[in-house]
């Protein structure tokens, strides 16, 4: 039930530009902030279920890019998986970013930075209500284990991205008296211990204190509790304990609204409306359409639409976030319908995904016709394959810069015209859509389960839960229908080679897709199967960069895409280079060091 996630709910008296400690108490300051409720507002249960509701509002980074849980930035684009389109000159404080040249002063940094203690100082405002008001035993327990969680989810945002940070609880804000003597001053707040004890805490807390079902699909439940604790886990290489999570998980795990946790029928209709809340939705930010405040709708994907598509297509702004050529390269599959992922074979040679670069959408251009995995043209859009219910993309019209960008387009959370009207077409454009973002999905679950199994269980059930994820991609009725037979023709006889005829009976392109029949022969072949999937079912949706960190490959694999990409695009690549023990993290805002002090927080290595 989207309308959960409307801000109606006011922040905790901390500012958020900074960790959350307790501010001055000087008499002369303390007047009273114009549109900020009252404490007595908040202090009963229902201002405390408005907390809670504020809470996971912020989810989204209500209206900052790059501070939500999308990671379209900090695990896509640095993870190979796109660049960040548009031109050079459009938002450049991204331009360092995907070059691995970051610095501590760059704003989209601290905006990642302080929209997640943000998410904190809410998450604990709930708690502090929790710990100090008398509220009724089972509205507390409940309220507590959704609280921890989101807590949870925000420090692990933090935790990957930035590694070590200060770990901020509800004693902090509370009067001396009460407080925990060990967070009772900010002299003991530092980023100077490894959160990730904490974090499990979190999400052991929410599973003992939640229900498997909720009164609304979008609020967190026992089972996605435990998904994120297994992820926690999988993170700190803690391979036996998130192998026993994914045995409770994948055996009884169901969603919020009582679906039995699965795989949706098809992977394209997994982001439409259709998929949304469905059997795979373990945890999900709960967009909005047709609201005033776009802020509850999914802003961080607003600007990652086709440019200038006029009504052709969906958007019409800003051709931020192109799929890689990379990340495209990667569905070419064999003979037998699998993957190529051995060193540079899947890019190079006959391998090499034909594309439309460098070719004006006025000119003739033939798709590729070799074999290729489905979700290429349900994640990525390519020339004269059908942009959803839209019209097929048309190539170099809808990419603001394609000797920047490159020939693609994102395409998973992007609107189909059938769902335009459903849409908040408020603000300055239409990109801002009620499409929820899943954070986490079966399928991430599955084979996060098979990556377990490979470790420290059965490699035979890891190729079982691979294989569940490939059969549902190898499903005829999941393929894009729209397979060119011609051309129009303007009024002056011209053909138009921008707009081709469809045959909708036909698959758009040469689909070639199996499970794997045959056994692999050890450890090393799985855990290459299982990564590369990875690759290919969660593209886009904010993972791999961390994938490849807690892998520890991210340097190998990082600098061979990046000398890939810039043979390609040399105006956005060329001479980039990822470095071990520096870019796997973040560099603490500069801003946040200024703020606190640097005897509190200390920089990472490298920076």
């Amino acid at each position: 039930m989207k309308s959960i996630f409307r801000k109606k709910t006011a922040y905790l008296l901390i500012a958020a530009n900074v960790l959350g400690v307790i501010a001055c108490k000087d008499q002369f300051l303390e007047v009273p902030v114009t549109g900020q409720l009252s404490e007595s507002q908040v202090s009963s249960l229902k201002g405390t279920e408005a907390l809670l509701i504020g809470a996971y509002a912020q989810i989204n980074g209500r209206g900052d890019w790059h501070g939500g849980a999308t990671n379209w930035l900090w695990g896509s684009i640095r993870g190979g998986d796109a660049n960040k389109g548009t031109n050079a000159g459009d938002f450049s404080s991204m331009n360092p970013v995907e070059r691995y040249e970051t610095e501590t002063v760059n704003s989209e940094v601290n905006t990642k930075w302080r929209n997640s203690y943000e998410g904190v100082t809410r998450a604990n405002a709930v708690l502090y209500n929790i710990r100090t008001l008398d509220l009724p035993a089972n509205a507390a327990k409940r309220i507590e284990g959704e609280a921890r969680f989101l807590r949870g989810h925000y420090y692990f945002e933090l935790k990957k991205n930035f590694n070590m940070v200060p770990w901020i609880d509800e004693t902090t804000n509370l009067p001396a008296a009460q407080a925990d003597k060990e967070v009772a001053d900010k002299s003991k707040i530092r980023n100077d211990m490894d959160i990730w004890p904490k974090i499990e805490d979190d999400f052991k807390t929410a599973y003992n204190n939640l229900d498997e079902k909720q009164g609304e699909a979008g609020r967190a439940n026992k089972w996605a509790a435990a998904a994120y604790l297994a992820k926690a886990y999988m993170y700190q290489k803690k391979y036996t304990d998130a192998k026993t999570l994914f045995d409770l998980i994948i055996a009884n795990g169901q969603t919020s609204n009582g679906k039995k946790y699965g795989l949706f029928p098809t992977f394209g209709g997994l982001f439409r409306l259709a998929g949304e809340n469905s059997q795979e939705s373990i945890f999900a930010f709960q967009a909005t359409g047709g609201a005033a405040n776009t802020n509850n709708a999914n802003t961080e994907y607003a600007m990652n639409m086709p440019y200038n598509s006029g009504d052709k297509g969906p958007g019409g702004c800003c051709g931020f976030f192109h799929p890689s050529f990379d990340m495209a390269a990667s569905y070419r599959t064999n003979a037998d319908g699998l993957p190529i992922p051995q060193g540079n074979a899947y890019r190079l040679g006959a391998n090499e995904l034909k594309t439309d670069q460098g070719l004006q959408s006025s000119r003739e251009f033939t798709p590729d016709q070799g074999n290729l995995d489905p979700r290429l043209d349900h994640t990525i859009g390519r020339r004269g394959i059908p942009f959803l219910d839209w019209a097929a993309h048309p190539g170099q019209n809808w990419i603001r810069d394609q000797s920047y960008a490159g020939p693609y387009t994102p395409k998973k959370y992007t609107y189909a015209k059938a769902e335009d009207n459903t849409r908040d077409k408020s603000g300055w454009t239409p990109g801002y859509t009620a499409t929820n973002f899943m954070i986490i999905r079966y399928a991430d679950v599955l084979l996060m389960a098979a990556e377990a199994e490979i470790e420290v269980g059965d490699i035979e059930k890891a190729r079982e839960y691979i294989n569940l994820v490939r059969a549902r991609a190898a499903k005829p009725e999941g393929f894009v229908m729209g397979r060119i037979t011609g051309y129009a023709v303007d009024k002056d006889g011209k053909i138009d080679y921008s707009t081709p005829t469809l045959d909708i009976t036909k698959p758009a392109a040469n689909y070639v897709v199996s499970t794997y029949t045959a056994p692999f022969s050890g450890k090393e072949e799985a855990l290459q199967a299982v990564r590369f999937e990875r690759k290919l079912e969660l593209a886009l949706e904010g993972h791999r960069f961390y994938d490849l960190v807690r892998w520890g490959i991210a340097e190998p694999e990082l600098n061979s895409y990046l000398q890939y990409e810039a043979s390609k695009i040399p105006s956005h690549f060329a001479g980039a280079r990822f470095s071990s023990n520096q870019d796997e993290y973040l560099p603490i805002p500069q801003r946040q060091i200024d703020l606190q002090g640097a005897d509190v927080l200390e920089q990472n290595d490298g920076y």
